[in-house]
C-alpha cells in the first residue's frame, strides 16, 4: 500500500483525486510505521484525530477485487490480508439483497467516478459481526493504464462517539456551575467558561492567555502557580485547595475550593490542566460559625466540668481563668468585693460603682500586661478601686457587660468587663482581654462571656456562703470543746483537736469529733473522747448535744456503763421531732429522750445518729481507772519503763444502735503512766489501714517521760502521712495521783460519839495540812455529814478528807436513800444541816457507791478566788 499514494499524487483525471490519495497516502504511510514501531512521517502532531478516528484504506484492482489491504483495515473488518487481497468486496461484505446494486456501483467507481456513502457490512465467517462504514472510494490507474479505486473507510461508530464526547465536553464545560479553565503547559488560560467569565468579569474569549497572577495577589498567585505546576509534571490530582483572593470590583475577601488534575491527548501526552473551582465563602462563613458554636459548646462544657470544684473563693476564680485564657482571651483577671471576702452578709452598697475590690485572680497567655480601665497592674491580693467614671463601675453598678475600646500603643487590642451576678447579687467583676492581632469580640463572645462568669459567680456565691457556714461551724464546734488545756485532780493532762485536711491546707467540713475532761465529785475525773459519724453541721451539732448529755450524766455521778447506756438512749431520740430539746433539761430530760427514741418515726436515714464513744473515770486516791467503750478505738496505756499497749476494753455497739449493754473495765494506773484517747482520724485514712495506723500511733509513744506537750506533737508529726480527710481529737493524760499525806481516811462506828471524834480528826488533819482558816467551817459541815449519817443511814460510817487544788470531805455509810435538802419552817428544830453545806460549801452533793452512798462537800483552799461564808453569818441565815 505504499505505492498507492504516488500513483494517485500523480493522477489527475479527477477533481479531488489527488486530494483524496494525499489524504489517504498520509494516513496509509504513518499506519503501518506506527504499528510496527519503525520510522514514521508524522506531518501532524501526536494526538491529532488520525489517533481518534482510526483511518482504514483499501484499494481495488481493475478486476474489483482487493489487491492490497492495509493494517487497519484487519482491524477495522477482522480479516487478515492474506484472505482480504482477491476477495470481492461486494460480495464479502454487502448483504445479500443489497449486492445488486453495489455491483452497479463498482462498475461505475471502476469506470472512474468517486463514490461516498455509507454502507452496512458484515464480517466473514459464522460469527462474523454487523458494523456501519462510512466509505470515501476514489478512482485510480495503474502503471498499465488500467482502472482500479482507493477505498477510505471509518468506522461510523468511532465517528458517533467522537460527536457526543465532544458535545458532552462542550456542555459540560459551558454549562458547569464551577468555573471551569482548561490551562495549558505554558501556564496560560487556553479556555474558560461562562461561570468563571461572571465572577472575574468580562466574556470567556477575553481570559485566553492570562496567568493566576491576572487574578491572584502575591504570594497566593505563587502558591497557586506552583500547584499548577506540581500538577503539571507529577501528574497528581490535587483536590479541596483553599484559594483566597478578590474579585473586580469589591473588596470582599473571597475563598475558592479548587480542583486540580492534568489533561492528556489521545496518545497520552500531558498538554494542560483543568481547574474547577467554586466559591466557598459562605460555607466558610458557616464553617467559622459552626466552629466558633463548637469552641462555645466546648468552653461552656469545660466551664461546667473545671469550676466550682471546690469551696474556695481564690481556687474557684482561678478555675474560670484556666478555662478562659488562652482558648477564649489572652488575658483576664477577677476582682471580687472586699465585704464579701470578709464574710459580710450583704454587698456593699452599689450607688456610686467605686467600692473596694480585691484582685484574687490574673491569668495571661503573653504577658503581665494591665487592663484598660485600670491606671496599671494589680497585683493579686491587692485591694483597689475603680473610679466612679470608669468602664469597670459601671458594669458594677447596672450589672451589665461593657465593652472598653483598645487605647493608642497598648498591647490590649479590646477588653469585656463583665460584672458577675448570682442570684441578683454582684459579687465581682470579670475582665478579657485580647491582645492585638487577635479577632475583636463580637456579640456570640459578648454573650459566651456573660454565660461563663454567671456561672463562676453562683460557685463563687457558694464558696462564699460556704466560708461563712463553715466558719460558724467552726466557732460552733470549737465553743464546745474544753478551752485551753483542762485540769485534773491527780493527772496532768494535753489535748490536740486538728480539722480535717488541715494538714494539706484544703478547706475542711466540720466534723463530729470531740473531747472533754469533766471534774468528778472526790478529785475524781471523767475523760471522754468521742466521734460522731458523718460530717457538716449536722455532724457538729449532733457532736455538741451528745457532749453536753455526757457532762449532764457525768455530774449525775453514774458509773461509766450507765453513762453510755443513757447517751445511747438520747442519741436514738435525737432525729425524733423535739428530741433534742426534750434530752438534756433537769427533771426526767433523760427519760423523755428515751421515750422518744421509742416513738415510731419514718425511716430516715438523715436523721439517724451514729457515735463512737470512751468514757473513763480515773479516781486521783486510788490510782484507778474505770473505762466503758462504745464501738470506739481503744485507749492506750504506756507503763514506766514499758512499750505501749492497746488496753482490752471490750467495745460495745456504737451509740445510737441501742439493744446491747455496754461493759466495765477497771485498770490500776502506776504513777507516772501515760493513757492516751484519741479518734479514728488520727490513725486511719485512705491511704493507710486501720491496723498499720494503729501500730504506727503505739509506736509514736516511744518516750512517755517527755513533757505531755513534747509527747502531743511527736505523736502528730509522726502520724502525719496518716492524717486524712477526718477531723483529730488527742487527749493524753500522765498519772500523778494523790499523795498518801494528802488523804485522811477513818472508819467510824454506829453511835452518837462518832461525831464529836469526826470533828476531832477533821481538825487534826486541817491543823496538819495548816489549814487553819478552814477549821471551823470544816468541823461544822462534818458534824452535819455524820449526824445525818447517824440518822438516816445504816452500817458503819466512813470519813475521808482529800486535798489537793481544793478540800473535798467525803462521808460512807451503807444507806441507800439520797440526802434531799429541804427549807426548814421557823418553828422547827433540825431540817437545816444539808441548808447549811449547801451555804458554807463551795459545792456539795451524793453519789451512789456499789455498797451504798456518799454524801460531800468541797471547800476552798485558802487564798482562792471564792472565799469561806463565816460560820455565825451563815447559821443566822438559816432564821
Amino acid at each position: 500500500m505504499s505505492e498507492i499514494p504516488a500513483k494517485a499524487t500523480e493522477s489527475e483525471d479527477h477533481s479531488g483525486g489527488a486530494r483524496g490519495a494525499a489524504a489517504v497516502g498520509s494516513a496509509a504511510a504513518a499506519e503501518p510505521a506506527a504499528m510496527t514501531g519503525g520510522p514514521m512521517w508524522q506531518v501532524s502532531p501526536p494526538g491529532s484525530m488520525y489517533d481518534y478516528i482510526k483511518v482504514a484504506s483499501f484499494s481495488i484492482g481493475p478486476d474489483g477485487h482487493v489487491d492490497q489491504w492495509s493494517l487497519r483495515a484487519e482491524q477495522l473488518f477482522g480479516i487478515s490480508s492474506e484472505r482480504a487481497v482477491g476477495m470481492d468486496p461486494i460480495d464479502a461484505f454487502v448483504a445479500p439483497d443489497l449486492r445488486e446494486r453495489g455491483q452497479r456501483k463498482m462498475a461505475e467507481i471502476l469506470d472512474g467516478r468517486e463514490w461516498t456513502g455509507v454502507i452496512p457490512f458484515r464480517t466473514p465467517g459464522p460469527e462474523g459481526t454487523e458494523g456501519l462504514a462510512e466509505v470515501y472510494v476514489m478512482p485510480t490507474t495503474t502503471e498499465d493504464g488500467e482502472k482500479g479505486a482507493v477505498c477510505i473507510v471509518v468506522d461510523v461508530r468511532t465517528l458517533r462517539r467522537i460527536e457526543t464526547d465532544l458535545a458532552a465536553s462542550q456542555a459540560i464545560f459551558g454549562q458547569s456551575p464551577f468555573g471551569f479553565l482548561l490551562i495549558d503547559a505554558e501556564l496560560r488560560v487556553r479556555r474558560a467558561n461562562e461561570r468563571f467569565a461572571s465572577t472575574f468579569g468580562g466574556r470567556p474569549a477575553d481570559h485566553r492567555g492570562r496567568s493566576v497572577h491576572d487574578y491572584l495577589q502575591s504570594p497566593e498567585a505563587e502558591r497557586v502557580a506552583a500547584a499548577l505546576r506540581r500538577v503539571l509534571e507529577t501528574g497528581e490530582s490535587i483536590t479541596d485547595m483553599h484559594v483566597t483572593g478578590f474579585v473586580p470590583g469589591s473588596d470582599e475577601r473571597k475563598h475558592w475550593s479548587v480542583n486540580l488534575y492534568r489533561v492528556h491527548s489521545g496518545t497520552g501526552r500531558p498538554i494542560g490542566i483543568a481547574w474547577l473551582g467554586i466559591d466557598i465563602t459562605s460555607r466558610r462563613a458557616a464553617a467559622r460559625e459552626a466552629a466558633a458554636a463548637r469552641r462555645n459548646l466546648a468552653l461552656l462544657n469545660d466551664a461546667g466540668a473545671r469550676i466550682g470544684n471546690s469551696l474556695d473563693l481564690e481556687t474557684t476564680a482561678r478555675e474560670l481563668l484556666d478555662v478562659v485564657v488562652p482558648g477564649f482571651c489572652d488575658l483576664a483577671a477577677v476582682d471580687l468585693y472586699q465585704g464579701l471576702m470578709a464574710g459580710d452578709e450583704t454587698p456593699p452598697g452599689l450607688a456610686d460603682g467605686s467600692a473596694e475590690v480585691r484582685r484574687v485572680a490574673f491569668a495571661s497567655a503573653v504577658s503581665d500586661a494591665p487592663f484598660a480601665g485600670g491606671p496599671g497592674p494589680v497585683a493579686v491580693g491587692a485591694v483597689h478601686h475603680f473610679s466612679f467614671n470608669s468602664p469597670c463601675a459601671d458594669a458594677l453598678r447596672t450589672a451589665r457587660p461593657r465593652h472598653i475600646p483598645a487605647t493608642d500603643g497598648g498591647l490590649i487590642q479590646s477588653t469585656l468587663a463583665v460584672p458577675m451576678v448570682a442570684h441578683d447579687t454582684v459579687v465581682g467583676l470579670a475582665q478579657f482581654s485580647r491582645t492585638k492581632g487577635s479577632e475583636l469580640f463580637g456579640e456570640r463572645d459578648r454573650a459566651l462571656a456573660v454565660e461563663l462568669a454567671a456561672r463562676a459567680a453562683v460557685c463563687i456565691d457558694n464558696a462564699r456562703l460556704y466560708r461563712r457556714e463553715h466558719q460558724r461551724a467552726l466557732i460552733l464546734q470549737r465553743s464546745l470543746l474544753p478551752p485551753g488545756d483542762p485540769e485534773a485532780s491527780g493527772l496532768d493532762i494535753a489535748c490536740r483537736y486538728l480539722p480535717g485536711n488541715v494538714a494539706t491546707g484544703r478547706p475542711s467540713e466540720v466534723g463530729g469529733d470531740w473531747f472533754d475532761v469533766i471534774e468528778l465529785p472526790g478529785h475524781r475525773t471523767a475523760l471522754v473522747v468521742g466521734d460522731v459519724m458523718g460530717r457538716g453541721l449536722r455532724a457538729a451539732v449532733a457532736m455538741g448535744e451528745l457532749r453536753t448529755a455526757v457532762r449532764t450524766l457525768a455530774q449525775l455521778d453514774l458509773e461509766p456503763a450507765e453513762v453510755l447506756a443513757q447517751l445511747d438512749e438520747i442519741a436514738r431520740g435525737l432525729g425524733a421531732p423535739a428530741g433534742t430539746s426534750q434530752a438534756f433539761g433537769f427533771g426526767g430530760g433523760v427519760q423523755q429522750a428515751t421515750r422518744a427514741a421509742r416513738r415510731p418515726r419514718e425511716a430516715d436515714l438523715s436523721e439517724v445518729y451514729l457515735a463512737t464513744c470512751v468514757y473513763a473515770v480515773y479516781d486521783s486516791v486510788t490510782r484507778r481507772c474505770t473505762f466503758a467503750n462504745a464501738g470506739h478505738l481503744p485507749p492506750v496505756l504506756v507503763e514506766p519503763g514499758e512499750p505501749a499497749l492497746m488496753l482490752d476494753v471490750p467495745p460495745g455497739m456504737p451509740l445510737g444502735v441501742g439493744g446491747e449493754p455496754f461493759e466495765e473495765v477497771e485498770v490500776e494506773l502506776p504513777e507516772g503512766a501515760l493513757l492516751a484517747l484519741y479518734t479514728d482520724g488520727l490513725v486511719e485514712s485512705r491511704d493507710h489501714p486501720l491496723d498499720e495506723g494503729l501500730q504506727a500511733f503505739v509506736g509514736a509513744l516511744t518516750d512517755p517521760s517527755q513533757p505531755l506537750e513534747d509527747v502531743c506533737d511527736h505523736v502528730l508529726n509522726t502520724l502525719d502521712t496518716h492524717h486524712g480527710e477526718d477531723d483529730i481529737a488527742l487527749l493524753m493524760a500522765r498519772v500523778q495521783g494523790l499523795p498518801a499525806d494528802s488523804v485522811g481516811d477513818w472508819t467510824l462506828p454506829r453511835e452518837p460519839r462518832s461525831v464529836g471524834r469526826a470533828r476531832e480528826y477533821a481538825r487534826g488533819r486541817l491543823l496538819t495540812w495548816e489549814l487553819e482558816p478552814l477549821v471551823d467551817t470544816a468541823e461544822l459541815l462534818v458534824s452535819e455529814l455524820v449526824t445525818n449519817a447517824l440518822r438516816y443511814g445504816e452500817g458503819e460510817i466512813r470519813l475521808r478528807l482529800l486535798l489537793d487544788r481544793t478540800l473535798v470531805c467525803e462521808v460512807w455509810d451503807a444507806g441507800l436513800v439520797q440526802p434531799r435538802r429541804r427549807r426548814a419552817r421557823d418553828t422547827d428544830e433540825g431540817g437545816r444541816g444539808l441548808q447549811l453545806v449547801g451555804l458554807l460549801s463551795a459545792a456539795w452533793g451524793s453519789r451512789r457507791t456499789p455498797r451504798g452512798k456518799t454524801v460531800w462537800f468541797e471547800l476552798p483552799l485558802p487564798g482562792a478566788e471564792m472565799s469561806v461564808t463565816d460560820p455565825a453569818e451563815a447559821l443566822l441565815s438559816l432564821f
